[in-house]
């Protein structure tokens, strides 16, 4: 979301850090169907830095160089390579940005988090379906910034309890991920790349059955006036099951930052499983940042067809703490 934070918008000058600093809820509605839900979230903006630095290629070479040719080319794909390199890891998020989040929204930031930092967000939700009433969290995804634009990251098993029936209670599976960040590609686009997979230590009845391999990639488009559009395309394998192997989701979400910590979308969320008719619905909610590293956050949503919850209703909190490399 827009408002999640804006990499390169960073927090008033302070070197204090604040202490606390799916797939369904995270994802939204991860109580509803565990395989079609095991990993989403949302995407934040930031502001455009230059792509690439002056080429490596425009700096005039050693004369022994200019005389080997061979010499020359390699010597200039070497210095290529590290300043384009440079200029990458010089895009990526910095400890300096405001806290990013996958949540509220199903659509997963396309940002990942800074090297060297922690990032935790939970949640928890109620929902209604089929007349039964169901209760789930903490929804808690763990996320470590290991390199620049790269971030490993774990969805923790969520407990799924029945308050009415019909329905079942028990643990969602343990989802480890590695996320990419691959922007800013051309027009202020930002992207990632997201492989990850759910291993078989839930409760079959709630989380599917076997290991539940899913590709992800969230993107993000600032554009002007605090609005911004983003969205995701996951594709989720259920190799154990006998029949739904494979289930698409697709979201699309429209933000706005309303001011400098509050921001507001509204998103529409379609799984599409293999040989089976979709679910389909309308989520929206807001987030409100309580300095440069916690996040607090409520959404809402409706199904729009019988195959969907009537409705969700969740609400989280997020913190960042930086520094864990130096």
């Amino acid at each position: 979301m827009y408002g999640k934070t804006t990499r390169g918008e960073t927090a008033p000058n302070s070197d204090k850090e604040s202490p606390g600093n799916n797939i369904a809820s995270r994802r939204i509605v991860r109580t509803t169907d565990r395989a079609v839900r095991q990993a989403v979230r949302r995407p934040a903006w930031r502001e455009t830095k230059p792509k690439f630095p002056m080429s490596a290629m425009q700096f005039p070479l050693p004369r022994s160089a200019t005389r080997r040719p061979h010499s020359s080319a390699c010597l200039s794909f070497v210095l290529l390579t590290l300043g384009t390199a440079g200029a990458w890891a010089d895009s990526c998020p910095s400890q300096r940005d405001k806290i990013a989040t996958d949540r509220p929204d199903l659509t997963n930031s396309s940002l990942v988090v800074p090297v060297g930092s922690f990032q935790s967000e939970n949640g928890i939700n109620f929902s209604a379906r089929d007349g039964g009433r169901i209760l789930d969290g903490t929804n808690t995804r763990w996320r470590l910034g290991i390199a620049p634009c790269l971030e490993l990251l774990v969805d923790l098993p969520t407990y799924v309890s029945k308050l009415r029936a019909p329905g079942s209670s028990g643990f969602l599976d343990v989802a480890p991920a590695v996320k990419w960040q691959i922007s800013p590609v051309p027009g202020k686009i930002d992207l990632s790349v997201v492989a990850g997979v759910a291993l078989p230590t839930g409760t079959a009845d709630v989380a599917g059955r076997g290991t539940q391999p899913y590709l992800q990639s969230p993107w993000s488009w600032e554009l002007n006036d605090g609005w911004g559009l983003s969205g995701m395309l996951t594709e989720f394998f259920r190799p154990a099951e006998p029949t739904m192997k494979r289930v698409t989701e697709a979201s699309f979400a429209v933000e706005k930052k309303l001011t400098e910590t509050f921001s507001i979308f509204a998103e529409y969320v379609g799984d599409y499983p293999e040989h089976a008719g979709p679910s389909q619905l309308i989520n929206s909610g807001g987030l409100y940042r309580l300095g440069r590293t916690q996040q607090l956050d409520f959404h809402v949503a409706f199904g729009l067809n019988h195959n969907s919850p009537a409705y969700v209703i969740g609400v989280g909190y997020s913190f960042r703490l930086d520094g864990l490399f130096r």
